[in-house]
């Protein structure tokens, strides 16, 4: 079962969340694509992708009901920004791929809008086929530097980064795994 909290359509209500929880990103449409990230594990994680998933997240079927208790009470491991895209997605092998998978649709959206208006290369867009490592590629290369022009100008309007995370190698790996599930070839 997948479930939205209607009150973080709330702003200071979806604010008090973001600031207790030491998130520097929380919109509705990020907790509607992670929790599409849980949907689609279930959809795609079939046996031959599993050992991969395993080796990248972890094990699946870990005690999904004790993990946020666990999280919330030994806190988020301070190398966390070395594997994770997200502190939350420490919590369980589940979160992190459902947050992995938010990120790639944060990604993938992004890219084909700046496309449409011409600020990212037409190639790059949903319409255009990316499957496999040598899409992905593409797909970094035209989402890193976009991300970059965006979170200064941003910071040029006093506002804070656009998309204020980091992408190390391993969670580069990650958001691959899942490009390549999405579009496998």
């Amino acid at each position: 079962m997948i479930t939205l909290d209607l009150a973080q359509g709330d702003d200071v209500h979806r604010e008090e969340m973001r600031v207790g929880l030491d998130e520097p990103y929380r919109t509705v449409l990020g907790h509607s694509r992670d929790e599409i990230g849980h949907y689609y594990q279930m959809v795609l994680l079939d046996a031959d992708a599993r050992s991969r998933f395993e080796e990248l997240f972890g094990d699946p079927d870990e005690d999904h009901q004790a993990a946020p208790d666990r999280h919330h009470s030994a806190g988020t491991p301070e190398w966390w920004r070395q594997d994770f895209v997200s502190s939350s997605a420490t919590m369980h092998p589940a979160e992190d791929f459902a947050e992995t998978f938010a990120h790639y649709l944060h990604i993938r959206d992004t890219v084909d809008t700046a496309a449409a208006f011409a600020t990212a290369p037409a190639g790059s867009t949903l319409h255009s086929v990316l499957p496999g490592d040598v899409g992905f590629d593409r797909l970094i290369e035209s989402w890193l530097p976009l991300t970059w022009a965006l979170n200064q100008i941003n910071r040029s309007m006093g506002h804070p980064d656009l998309y204020p995370f980091g992408l190390p190698e391993r969670v580069l790996e990650k958001i691959r795994f899942v490009h390549n599930l999405v579009l496998p070839g």
